[in-house]
């Protein structure tokens, strides 16, 4: 059996995502749907050079500090809630319009995963724990990157899921169970 091309046997990885047709380049993507598109790639922070995917978890900090700051804890369960819901609507279409499964650039899914992530550590952490907060805002970035770059079992089974449901679904598993580690390291030290 003759051994696949390079661009074959590599493709579905982050370096070569799978196609589903012909791919459209980024300007008619955006042209065809525009705030989906923003959406998507979380006003362009997936288009920032080497590792959207990072970037985009690197963006979801400040947003969840900030929902929590002025809303608590159900406000930022509220706002990785909502970023789940209509990070499924514009990941999938841009799946569609781009013709690619999970283009890098679509980051919706690292900002809804990191969001849940975070959740335990702004529950459990008190406001006046400065630095037990930023160590536990810093745990919780690096394990979820693990597990959404390693994606273990259930987690990278829900890639196969199709259109947005595939693109969203790993990733709001990896912040859960980033979260739920998190959590119980967090109760364990008190």
């Amino acid at each position: 059996m003759p051994r696949p091309k390079r661009k074959e046997w590599m493709q579905g990885s982050a370096a070569f995502p799978k196609t589903q047709g012909p791919v459209r380049p980024w300007p008619e993507v955006f042209a065809a749907s525009r705030v989906t598109t923003l959406i998507a790639t979380w006003f362009g922070v997936g288009f920032l050079p080497i590792a959207p995917g990072t970037w985009g978890s690197l963006c979801a900090i400040p947003f969840a500090h900030a929902i929590f700051s002025s809303c608590g804890v159900w406000g930022l369960g509220s706002f990785a809630l909502a970023v789940t819901v209509i990070g499924v609507h514009a990941a999938g279409e841009t799946v569609r319009l781009r013709g690619i499964s999970d283009p890098p650039e679509v980051v919706v899914d690292e900002v809804a995963g990191q969001s849940i992530a975070l959740l335990p550590v702004y529950a459990l952490v008190p406001p006046e724990a400065t630095l037990v907060r930023i160590g536990a805002v810093l745990s919780a970035f690096v394990v979820f990157r693990v597990l959404d770059v390693w994606k273990p079992g259930p987690i990278g089974a829900l890639e196969r899921l199709p259109g947005g449901w595939g693109v969203m679904a790993d990733d709001v598993l990896g912040g859960a169970f980033a979260g739920a580690l998190i959590g119980a390291a967090l109760l364990l030290t008190r």
